[in-house]
């Protein structure tokens, strides 16, 4: 049995996409002043154009079917899950690997392909070193981030994580569009479109996913 470890807002969940009708709906109701999960008290959202580009693109966009043995990235949860991962993870970097593991995690969020979350003691960490600056995630907090020689913020991890994500603390994150190579469980993977998100594509995976342009309001 999969082990999932639902992160809880303690307010209102939004709901997974599902059918192009419920997209339409949502889209509409996205137009308008909305309501934010996860606060103390419900506050209006206006939307940027670049969300609504978003919206309008997720409310006519086709969702994949999912074949055997497949997962759609729209039946992931928001907030999102924790996985342990029973397939093993590698990295490679300059030509050698750098990271060798049966025991990673992945994350799962609606739109998202999964990202991997590694433990040092499988890392080989003379190849890293920390970098400047650091990110702030609404579910799991605050990211700092990991150089490599002539590759900047190449992973990232959280060093305290909130409560839901404790398991990965410390654990490292690899951009799969900076690295060499990454495996799961012997298949290469693709970058999730854009350079922002981290997010790992295998043959598993059905989208579309977030990250081309015109998908930054899903």
């Amino acid at each position: 049995m999969q082990l999932l470890l639902q992160v809880h807002a303690g307010l209102a969940v939004p709901q997974r996409l599902g059918s192009a009708a419920k997209l339409r709906a949502q889209a509409t109701a996205l137009n308008k002043p909305s309501l934010l999960a996860g606060s103390n008290r419900h506050r209006p959202v206006h939307l940027t154009k670049q969300h609504r580009a978003g919206v309008a693109y997720a409310s006519s966009m086709q969702r994949e079917k999912p074949g055997p043995g497949q997962e759609s990235v729209w039946d992931y949860p928001r907030p999102p899950a924790l996985q342990p991962v029973p397939e093993r993870i590698t990295v490679e970097l300059g030509g050698k690997v750098i990271a060798d593991t049966t025991g990673a995690y992945r994350v799962l969020e609606t739109s998202h392909p999964p990202t991997y979350y590694i433990p040092p003691k499988d890392v080989d960490m003379q190849q890293l070193k920390p970098s400047s600056g650091s990110s702030y995630c609404e579910w799991k907090g605050s990211a700092s981030y990991y150089d490599a020689p002539g590759k900047p913020k190449i992973a990232w991890y959280y060093a305290q994580p909130s409560s839901s994500f404790k398991p990965i603390a410390k654990y490292i994150c690899f951009y799969p569009s900076k690295i060499d190579k990454a495996t799961v469980g012997g298949e290469v993977v693709k970058a999730q479109p854009g350079d922002f998100y981290g997010g790992w594509i295998t043959s598993k995976l059905v989208g579309p996913f977030k990250g081309s342009p015109g998908t930054l309001g899903w």
